[in-house]
């Protein structure tokens, strides 16, 4: 019977201490002290650790190979027009600078159900771009405070490079412009996921029309899963239902929009000239049915360049790289949901 790879699980659990903790023992960083080190290395030897080549690169030579995480499950980020616009772009960007490109899966059939950061020592990669995640999992967590250069795409870590949307003007610049197309009675349904993208959104919402000295009902503030339409269609209804219902609803992303647009006109409702809608993301689809969706269009392309770039300059200057969180401009189209009344 062949004899079982040791892996940097394994000895993480021996010795008690982090996936993290253990890479960065074995390949002598200076942020771990001497005697950890040592006892770290101790307990390698004595369950028979052998570094595959993989892991090695990472202290002694380039792989140029970069690692992409992304969810894999019923939104994924390859499916998700948004994302997959960014990822192209960034794919593009790395490649034309000399590096290959990686999926990380995320499901639980991981290579010998490794960990995000084992799989990403495991296949040496030089960096790791993260995006379309779940970024409170203990697991992404660990990956982005070890060694390996990491950029996210819209969410924030306080220690990590972060390329994101401005959702705060793009959600000032929804509420502003609708406000000046003479509504008053502005619905919101936003994303039910705990991230910063939603909690960012959803303050803007408020804090502008507080500014404008607009009121919004409780009633009027709903939470969806993001591209959920089957969600969307029903919380369109119960908005529609209300004794005095908004003139105006905001989703949470141009897919889920649909929804909300079919509830309508089941209901003989015309848009705008009955009721508005207004998206977010700009997603070619929302701009080419008719009428054309009012949203934002993020810039995906910028998005995804410059995590490219950034992250690359991660992994050749990584002493001399400033972390930054970069917000890129969306731009408002107005297209034709919105009616002025």
């Amino acid at each position: 019977m062949a004899k079982k790879t040791v892996s940097l699980k394994d000895i993480s659990k021996a010795c008690g201490v982090s996936i993290a903790t253990v890479s960065k023992a074995l390949n002598d960083h200076s942020d771990i002290s001497g005697e950890t080190k040592e006892h770290v290395r101790k307990v390698a030897e004595e369950l028979g650790y052998r570094p595959n080549a993989a892991a090695q690169a990472l202290k002694t030579k380039r792989s140029n190979n970069i690692g992409v995480l992304f969810v894999d499950e019923a939104n994924s980020g390859l499916t998700h027009d948004y994302f997959s616009h960014v990822l192209d772009s960034f794919k593009t960007t790395a490649e034309k600078n000399g590096y290959d490109i990686t999926f990380i899966n995320s499901s639980k059939n991981r290579i010998n159900n490794m960990s995000y950061l084992s799989h990403a020592l495991y296949r040496g990669f030089d960096g790791v771009v993260i995006a379309c995640v779940d970024f409170y999992d203990p697991q992404v967590y660990e990956l982005v405070s070890s060694s390996i250069p990491v950029v996210t795409i819209d969410h924030l870590f306080n220690n990590c490079m972060a390329i994101q949307s401005d959702n705060i003007k793009g959600i000032r610049d929804i509420v502003t412009y609708v406000y000046n197309q003479g509504h008053r009675k502005i619905a919101y349904i936003h994303g039910i996921e705990n991230t910063a993208v939603t909690q960012s959104r959803l303050s803007c919402f408020y804090n502008t029309l507080q500014e404008l000295d607009v009121s919004v009902p409780d009633e009027y503030v709903a939470a969806a899963p993001y591209r959920d339409t089957e969600k969307t269609y029903e919380l369109t209804q119960q908005l529609l239902d209300l004794d005095d219902p908004p003139t105006c609803i905001i989703y949470p992303d141009d897919f889920s929009s649909f929804g909300g647009m079919n509830a309508i006109r089941e209901r003989g409702l015309r848009i705008p000239e009955d009721i508005s809608i207004v998206g977010y993301d700009g997603i070619d689809i929302a701009r080419q049915i008719s009428p054309r969706l009012t949203t934002i269009v993020q810039d995906t392309k910028m998005i995804g360049s410059l995590a490219a770039n950034k992250l690359i300059a991660l992994i050749n200057n990584p002493k001399g790289t400033l972390i930054e969180h970069i917000s890129i401009d969306g731009k408002l189209d107005e297209g034709e949901t919105v009616a002025k009344i």
